[in-house]
């Protein structure tokens, strides 16, 4: 039997994450909350009641989080109706893998009608048996309830099952629920922490196919 992957899509499946970076940013900033670039890049794939932790943590219990969100959604929404930008290699690679058999599911912090919104805008929802979102679970990523619940869903242990993660958050997610995580660094490389949860490390889909399309698997 083929092997279960289960991908991210913000910043492993579509070069967007770059454009969710920036708006938190400039959102933030509208606000009149002062944070680094740095601090900002934190909230990638970050679950929502992690979100309103974090925010609380660096900007004190008065911090809105919820007025910084409508901003950031004001932002983004020019962005999100022009062109979705697809990692190099991606559809490429889904395709071949769909037709080799292997069986792939998206597992993704954004809520269900962007991501579905996204996927068919690129082309790329047929390449996938389920899209799951954290609005399907408790908490949200880094906690490990989505890939958990992915794995439930594919009828896999999590030990059998890749998950292929750009970001911190996401990687601490899935290993946490006992996948084989392998990242595609996307706006930074792993720092050491996040080094030791990977299975594997590799620098685009090209690489990715390498693993999983030779047969080896």
């Amino acid at each position: 039997m083929k092997s279960v992957i289960l991908f991210d899509m913000d910043g492993t499946l579509l070069d967007t994450e770059k454009w969710y970076n920036k708006a938190w940013h400039q959102a933030f900033a509208d606000c009149g909350y002062s944070l680094s670039a740095e601090e900002v890049l934190q909230l990638r794939s970050l679950g929502k009641p992690f979100c309103y932790e974090w925010t609380r943590e660096k900007l004190g219990p008065e911090a809105d989080l919820e007025v910084v969100r409508a901003r950031r959604n004001v932002i983004m929404k020019p962005w999100l109706e022009g062109e979705i930008p697809v990692k190099p290699g991606a559809p490429q690679t889904l395709a071949e893998l769909k037709q080799r058999g292997y069986r792939t599911a998206v597992v993704t912090a954004t809520r269900p009608e962007r991501a579905g919104m996204l996927l068919r805008r690129t082309g790329l929802d047929g390449m996938f048996e389920r899209v799951i979102t954290v609005s399907m679970v408790e908490r949200g990523k880094p906690a490990p309830d989505v890939y958990l619940y992915a794995c439930e869903y594919m009828g896999v242990e999590p030990q059998d099952a890749y998950a292929v993660e750009d970001s911190p958050n996401g990687v601490r997610s899935a290993a946490a629920a006992g996948c084989r995580t392998i990242m595609i660094p996307d706006l930074t490389q792993p720092d050491a922490e996040t080094a030791g949860l990977l299975w594997k490390k590799v620098n685009s889909f090209a690489e990715l196919a390498d693993i999983f399309l030779t047969d080896c698997l």
